[in-house]
């Protein structure tokens, strides 16, 4: 998953797009990256980092001009460890192009081999969004044949797009001396929306968060298979650029990725949550009585909704007995299982007084290896518990995500071929509640309208865009960012702080 951010001003957007940047930093911690344009000419900084250390005073002053892109990196394929693999992207015909991109290509192997063989152009990186840059550079340059360019060349170019690339993207891009280009892919897996300033500025961002926190007024979603073009006078154009456009967004975005505080397809992503604890009280009441369960604990962070409406439903206290340390570098994708069991310790302390004693229902958002899990039902037994349930507000992970989430690979979901006993028997709970698939879709997909359904595929194995098969998955997985054993920590508890 990445943060992206386009904007159109009348004023410079250095720090404007930086702002928006931070607004998105839960999206991306391993890259961040600006590129701005005055005079047809391009300015650019990007680093490994997060947004507050990449950019310095020298660096903002160095990016004019008004209007330009912004992007958070959280990697899932190619090399995490290069700084060239950091985005924006740039290549300089047609016109001069920058991109950036949030989602996963899942055939981007035989793009890049179609690119080098039929359309003469070269990848330099193991990025997939440098090849859907590519493939978008050579549709604009067919499309416009060397003639002025117009929108209607635009969304030309984006309609074969469509019908080139398989996976999810959203896609902001600048075209030097004419606008801002954006758009979705034909599902509408990842998100992206438009927003209006005041003063006339135009941004595009992964969520409304990043307008709302910018003073920007929502304006709406970009439509699944649209494609937006903003001139650099104001001017906004769009047009349908699918064949056959459904809205079927990623559920785990409204489990676990996105801001509470953002809308995406008209959902509330914090009432979604709280519609999830709703339908997860069901479940516990049939697993455990709820007399049995002195009090509700979320993990920190984003289960608090679900773990609050649940314990209201049940009638339970509802207390924090995790403190979360927000100052400890980066842990959801861990390199090594024995870094990863240290981590949590230093990630999260136990308030001893919520345990001891006590039947304690400690609520997750999700379970996707369960080494966290473990670790965290170890502290809770630590600090005095007698007993220890745990929820999660998601159904089991049994998948691979080929969509742009770093999911690991089937052999490391603790719940692939696993019943529901056996995984509680390896996280080592007293009881192990899971969100059925069927209840987590209909929690959510009653908030919104015109959803076709929704990406569940790490839950229930089904890929909307219809076209992975296990040889596809595997070849994806031999793409899939490493890391090191002593390197950085990547799992969901070291993601900052977005729940406040």
């Amino acid at each position: 998953m990445c943060g992206i951010v386009g904007v159109v001003s009348n004023a410079p957007v250095n720090q404007l797009i930086y702002d928006a940047l931070l607004l998105l930093q839960h999206r991306g911690q391993d890259a961040a990256g600006i590129v701005t344009q005055q005079d047809r000419k391009f300015f650019m900084h990007k680093a490994k980092g997060m947004v507050k250390d990449v950019f310095r005073t020298r660096n903002m002053r160095a990016l004019l001009g008004n209007s330009g892109l912004g992007q958070v990196r959280y990697p899932t394929a190619g090399n995490a460890f290069s700084e060239e693999e950091a985005q924006p992207f740039y290549v300089n015909a047609p016109f001069g192009i920058v991109l950036v991109h949030n989602g996963n290509l899942t055939n981007a192997k035989t793009l890049k081999a179609e690119l080098f063989n039929l359309d003469h152009r070269h990848i330099n990186t193991e990025s997939d969004s440098e090849v859907l840059l590519n493939v978008l550079a050579h549709e604009i340059e067919v499309a416009t044949r060397g003639l002025p360019l117009h929108a209607s060349d635009l969304f030309a170019a984006v309609a074969r797009v469509h019908q080139r690339i398989k996976g999810s993207y959203a896609v902001i891009c600048q075209i030097a001396g004419h606008g801002l280009l954006a758009f979705r892919d034909p599902f509408g897996i990842r998100p992206l929306c438009m927003g209006q300033g005041s003063d006339g500025t135009h941004m595009v961002a992964s969520e409304s968060v990043a307008l709302e926190g910018t003073s920007h007024q929502f304006v709406r979603d970009v439509q699944p298979g649209e494609a937006v073009f903003i001139a650099l006078d104001g001017t906004v154009h769009s047009q349908q650029c699918a064949a056959n456009p459904q809205l079927m967004p990623c559920i785990f975005e409204f489990v676990y990725l996105a801001r509470p505080d953002s809308v995406m397809d008209g959902i509330s992503v914090y009432q979604a949550r709280l519609n999830l604890g709703e339908t997860l009280a069901k479940r516990v009441v049939s697993t455990v009585p709820p007399s049995e369960i002195d009090v509700v604990i979320p993990i920190p962070e984003s289960s608090r909704p679900s773990a609050a409406q649940l314990a209201q439903l049940l009638g339970l206290p509802y207390r924090e007995g995790f403190v979360k340390n927000r100052y400890v570098g980066r842990t959801f994708i861990m390199p090594g299982q024995g870094v990863r069991k240290k981590s949590v310790r230093q990630k999260l302390n136990v308030i001893a007084s919520e345990f001891k004693g006590r039947n304690v229902l400690l609520v997750d958002d999700s379970i996707v290896r369960g080494t966290t899990s473990k670790e965290i039902v170890q502290m809770a037994r630590d600090a005095g518990a007698r007993k220890v349930f745990m929820a999660s507000a998601a159904p089991p992970v049994r998948y691979p995500n080929v969509y742009g989430i770093d999911m690991p690979t089937s052999s490391e979901l603790v719940a692939h071929n696993r019943t529901i006993e056996e995984v509680r028997d390896i996280i080592g709970c007293d009881a192990l509640i899971y969100q059925d698939v069927e209840g987590m879709k209909k929690a959510v997909g009653a908030l919104g309208k015109n959803l076709a359904g929704f990406d569940a595929s790490c839950f229930d194995g089904v890929y909307v865009t219809g076209d992975i098969s296990s040889v596809d998955i595997a070849a994806l997985n031999e793409n899939r960012v490493g890391a090191e054993e002593n390197g950085e920590d990547t799992s969901r508890l070291a993601l900052p702080n977005h729940a406040d």
